[in-house]
C-alpha cells in the first residue's frame, strides 16, 4: 500500500519533468526509486531500501555542493520542499518544488563563474527568419537577434556559449544538421505551441508591465519574440525562478558588429585555448578587477564594432586614462572594492539573497564616493541603502539568515530583549545551580542541557532522594538521574519561545531591509554597468602603458596598415625575450592578397593570425601592440588555419578544410579580412596547388569578394600570381643558413623564399641520422628527375608530362 508520504513524492515527481527529484525529510533531501540509484552512484552515497523502495539522502546543511556535483554532470535537479509551519499543521506537511536547478539557472554555485556570462538560449523559426534570444538569468541580460542566414545562428550560439538551448519541433527539424555541434544532454526539444506568438507576446509584456513590445524594437521581428516568450516561460514555469530584474529585452542587430565565424572565434583562440596550455587573447586583454567588468571585456572581444565613430568614442576614453597614469591606478584601486553588483541585485531582487549578499553590497556601494571624485562625475545616489545596510547589519553574519545573530545590538529594541535572555541564559543557569546546591545540600548537583532532552538537573542515584517532590523525573542514567524543576521549565519555554521569537523577528526585519534595498535595484544595475563600462576602459588603458601599444587610426578607408606589430598572445608567453616585430600593409588596389612562403617553424602562422588579432583588438576600440597603425573597418574576419577530422560528423580532414573555405568564399566581401594557411594541403600535391591557386584567384578578381586576404603556403608555385594578377604580391620569411644549419629570423620580407627547408626543420625537431641521410639523397634525385623533365617538356610541348610540372603555373 503506498502512504500518504509517497502519493505526495509521486505528485512531485510528476511536476519535476525526468528531473532529479530531491524529497525534503527533516534534516535531509531524500531521493526514492530510480532517483536514488542515481544520487547513490554520482554522488558516491549509501543506497538504502525502506519497504522495498530504493533510498538515498544528501543532509541540508550541506546540500549545495552535492547540487553542483550533480549540475556539472549534466543532471536537472527538481528541490520539493515544506511550503507549510509543521507547527501549524496536523498529519502530513505539505510539499511543492520550489525550484528546479540546470546548468543555466544556478544562482549561487561554483559552478558560476564569475567573469563568465551563463545564458540559457531559445530558437524559434518562421518562414525564413531564425530568433534566437539568451537570458542571463543571474545578471538580467536579456538579448534577442533575428537571421536569415544558418551560419549566422551557429557563430552566435558559438559566441555567447549558452548553458541550454531550447529549440522548437518545427526548428530543430530545420536545423538539426548544423546544430549537430551542440551537447545533447543540454538541448531540449520543445513542443511548437510553446513558441506560439499570441503566447509569447503576452507573457513578455507582463514581465515588462507594458502594452507593446513596440518600445524595444521588436515590432516586426516575429520569431524573435517567440523564442524570448518561450524562454521566459520556461525559466518561470519549469525552472520556478522569481525574475523581478527582468524589465527590458535588447534587440542585437548582425551588421552591428563584425562577423566572427565559430571558425575564427576557435582558430584565433578568443576565449576558448585550442590547448591545455596556450592562451587566448581574452586572458592577455583581461586586467579588469571587477566580475561585471570581466564579463563585459569578453563581450566587447566577442562583439568588435564596425562602426568607426564608437571605435572612436572608445579610443578617447582608453587614451585619456593611458595619458593620466596616476587617476588611472586611483580609479583601479577604488573599483577593487566593488564586488558583483550585478549578481547580488538580481539575488536581493529576487528573493535568493543572504546577509553576506547585503554586506558584500554595502562594501560595494561605499566606494562609490570616492570614484565621483575622481571622475568629477556624479553616480547614482545610493547612500541610503549605505546607510540602511550600516545601521541594520553586523560586519561579518553568517551565511545563512537562519544561523541568527545577524542584526547589529541597538537596532531593534524587540531583538534586543530577546537577544539578553537568551545571552544571559549561562549565567542564569549557573545562579540556579548555585541555588540549588545550597537548597538541596548536594555539592555535586549539575544543571545541563541537551539538544534530545533539553535543560535538566542532574544528581548521583544516592542523593536522587534528596530531590524535592515538586522536581519531575526526566531521564534515568546508569549511575545519575536527571529531573526538571517547575522553575527550569519555565526558563526552558522563555528560553525556547526566544529562540523562536528571534528567528522570526529577524527573518521579518531582514525581508523589510531587503525590499527596501530591492526598491534601488533600477539604480544599482545602472552603476553596475557604469562600473563594468569604466572597468573596461582602465583595463585596456593600463594594458596599452604598459606594454608600450599605441593607438590606432581606424576609419571607413580601404586601408590596412601596421607597422612593426607583435603578437599580443606570443609578445607575454615569451616574457623578457624580443618579440620580433613585422609590418603588413594591404590595400584593395597594390597589395589585396599577400602570398606568404616560407619553411614550417619560421613563423608564417604566427604572423598571419598576429594581423588577425591586431586588426580585432583595433575594432574592439584597443591600442595595440605595434608602432603604428591605419586600419579601414572591416565588416568579417575568416580564418582557415590548421584543421583535423571531424569524425561525429564524419568528415575528413580535407572535408572540414574545404567547409570552411567554402564558408569564407560565400559571404567574404569586399570590405572583409581573409586569413588562409596551407590551403589544398589535405588533397595530392597537383590538386592542392590547383585548388589553392583557383581560391586565391577567386578573391582577387570576383566582384565583391576581394578581400583583404594573407595566404601562407608550401606550395611556391603560387608565387605566380604576383605575375599574373594585379593585387597579389609575394612576401617571404627570412632564414639564415650556415654549416651549422638554420636560423630562423622571423622576418616578413617581400619577394620569394628560394628553399623551402623542409629537411633542416627535421633535423631540427630530431629526426634520426639515417633518416636525414636518406632524405637528402632523395631530394638530390627529384631535383635531378625534374630538371630532365623539365627540359624534355620545353623542347617537346608545355602540357603535362608524365612526372612533370604542372604547366598552369
Amino acid at each position: 500500500m503506498t502512504t500518504p508520504m509517497m502519493l505526495q513524492w509521486q505528485a512531485c515527481k510528476a511536476k519535476a519533468k525526468g528531473a532529479l527529484l530531491l524529497f525534503r525529510l527533516g534534516d535531509f533531501y531524500e531521493a526514492f526509486e530510480d532517483d536514488a540509484k542515481i544520487l547513490a552512484k554520482e554522488l558516491d552515497l549509501v543506497l538504502t531500501q525502506r519497504q522495498d523502495i530504493p533510498m538515498a539522502g544528501i543532509p541540508a546543511h550541506s546540500v549545495e555542493n552535492y547540487l553542483d556535483r550533480l549540475v556539472s554532470r549534466g543532471y536537472r535537479v527538481a528541490m520539493a520542499e515544506q511550503i507549510e509551519d509543521p507547527q501549524a499543521v496536523k498529519g502530513l506537511v505539505k510539499r511543492d518544488i520550489v525550484k528546479v536547478l540546470t546548468p543555466g539557472s544556478v544562482i549561487q554555485s561554483s559552478l558560476l563563474n564569475e567573469k563568465t556570462a551563463s545564458y540559457i538560449a531559445a530558437i524559434s523559426q518562421v518562414n525564413c527568419f531564425i530568433g534566437i534570444a539568451f537570458l542571463d538569468v543571474t545578471t538580467g541580460d536579456f538579448r534577442v537577434i533575428e537571421l536569415e542566414d544558418t551560419n549566422f545562428l551557429i557563430d552566435e550560439i558559438t559566441r555567447l556559449s549558452p548553458k541550454e538551448v531550447l529549440i522548437s519541433e518545427k526548428a530543430w527539424k530545420s536545423l538539426e544538421k548544423e546544430l549537430s555541434f551542440l551537447s545533447l544532454s543540454n538541448l531540449q526539444i520543445k513542443e511548437e505551441w510553446a513558441f506560439d506568438h499570441r503566447s509569447s507576446l503576452e507573457r513578455l509584456m507582463k514581465q515588462f508591465e507594458v502594452h507593446s513590445l513596440d518600445g524595444f524594437g521588436l515590432k516586426t521581428m516575429t520569431a524573435s519574440v517567440n523564442a524570448a516568450g518561450a524562454l521566459l516561460s520556461y525559466v518561470l514555469d519549469d525552472l520556478n525562478l522569481k525574475l523581478p530584474h527582468i524589465k527590458s529585452i535588447e534587440p542585437v542587430h548582425p551588421g552591428t558588429f563584425l562577423w566572427l565565424d565559430r571558425t575564427t572565434q576557435k582558430h584565433l583562440e578568443l576565449i576558448t585555448p585550442l590547448y591545455d596550455k596556450s592562451t587566448t587573447l581574452l586572458a592577455v586583454l583581461d586586467e579588469t578587477v571587477t566580475p561585471m567588468g570581466g564579463r563585459l571585456l569578453k563581450d566587447w572581444v566577442l562583439h568588435p564594432l564596425v562602426s568607426s565613430q564608437d571605435i572612436y568614442t572608445r579610443q578617447e576614453e582608453i587614451e585619456k586614462y593611458v595619458l593620466n597614469s596616476s587617476l588611472r591606478v586611483s580609479l583601479r584601486a577604488a573599483l577593487e572594492t566593488i564586488r558583483d553588483l550585478e549578481r547580488l541585485s538580481m539575488r536581493i531582487e529576487s528573493g535568493y539573497t543572504s546577509p553576506r549578499d547585503l554586506i558584500a553590497l554595502k562594501l560595494s556601494l561605499k566606494a562609490l564616493p570616492q570614484i565621483e571624485a575622481l571622475l568629477h562625475t556624479p553616480l547614482e545616489d545610493l547612500s541610503s541603502v549605505t546607510c540602511l545596510i550600516e545601521s541594520a547589519l553586523v560586519d561579518h553574519p553568517p551565511l545563512k539568515l537562519s544561523d541568527g545573530d545577524i542584526f547589529k545590538p541597538g537596532f531593534h529594541p524587540d531583538l534586543d530583549q530577546l537577544r539578553v535572555l537568551k545571552t544571559d541564559s549561562q549565567a542564569w543557569l549557573a545562579n540556579y545551580q548555585t541555588t540549588l546546591r545550597e537548597q538541596t545540600g548536594i555539592k555535586t548537583l549539575k544543571v545541563g542541557y541537551t539538544q534530545a532532552f533539553g535543560y535538566y538537573i542532574e544528581v548521583s542515584r544516592g542523593q536522587a532522594e534528596k530531590m524535592p517532590l515538586s522536581f519531575q523525573r526526566r531521564q534515568t542514567l546508569v549511575n545519575t538521574e536527571r529531573f526538571i524543576s517547575p522553575e527550569l521549565k519555565d526558563f526552558e519555554h522563555a528560553v525556547y519561545s526566544a529562540k523562536d521569537k528571534m528567528a522570526f523577528l529577524e527573518n521579518q526585519l531582514f525581508t523589510e531591509i531587503r525590499v527596501k534595498v530591492s526598491s534601488y535595484a533600477k539604480s544599482i544595475r545602472l552603476v553596475a554597468k557604469q562600473i563594468a563600462h569604466l572597468d573596461v576602459i582602465l583595463s585596456l588603458a593600463h594594458i596599452a602603458k604598459e606594454r608600450n601599444y599605441s593607438r590606432p587610426l581606424v576609419d571607413e578607408s580601404s586601408e590596412l596598415m601596421i607597422i612593426e606589430g607583435r603578437h599580443p598572445v606570443i609578445e607575454i608567453a615569451l616574457g623578457k625575450q624580443t618579440f620580433i616585430a613585422n609590418d603588413v600593409n594591404l590595400s584593395d588596389q597594390k597589395e589585396q592578397l599577400v602570398v606568404i612562403t616560407g619553411p614550417n617553424m619560421a613563423g608564417k602562422s604566427t604572423y598571419i593570425r598576429q594581423v588577425a588579432l591586431l586588426t580585432l583588438m583595433a575594432q574592439i576600440g584597443s591600442f595595440i601592440p605595434a608602432k603604428k597603425a591605419h586600419i579601414g573597418v572591416i565588416d568579417k574576419l575568416f580564418t582557415r588555419i590548421g584543421a583535423s577530422d571531424d569524425l561525429s560528423r564524419g568528415q575528413s580532414t580535407f572535408m572540414v578544410e574545404m567547409s570552411e573555405t567554402a564558408n569564407i568564399l560565400h559571404n567574404a566581401t569586399s570590405k572583409s579580412l581573409v586569413i588562409l594557411d596551407e590551403i589544398g594541403r589535405g588533397t595530392s600535391t597537383y590538386d592542392g596547388i590547383a585548388i589553392a591557386w583557383s581560391i586565391a584567384d577567386y578573391l582577387l578578381t570576383t566582384e565583391g569578394k576581394k578581400a583583404k586576404t594573407l595566404f601562407a603556403t608550401h606550395y611556391f608555385e603560387l608565387t605566380e600570381l604576383e605575375k599574373k594578377i594585379p593585387g597579389a604580391v609575394n612576401y617571404y620569411v627570412a632564414v639564415e643558413e650556415s654549416e651549422k644549419g638554420i636560423v630562423f629570423l622571423h622576418k616578413i620580407l617581400k619577394g620569394c623564399g628560394d628553399k623551402s627547408y623542409g629537411i633542416h626543420v627535421a633535423k631540427l625537431a630530431g629526426l634520426p641520422y639515417p633518416v636525414l641521410k636518406k632524405a637528402h639523397e632523395m631530394l638530390e634525385l627529384l631535383h635531378q628527375n625534374h630538371t630532365a623533365q623539365g627540359a624534355l617538356s620545353s623542347k617537346k610541348s608545355s602540357s603535362l608530362k608524365k612526372g612533370g610540372q604542372l604547366a598552369l603555373f
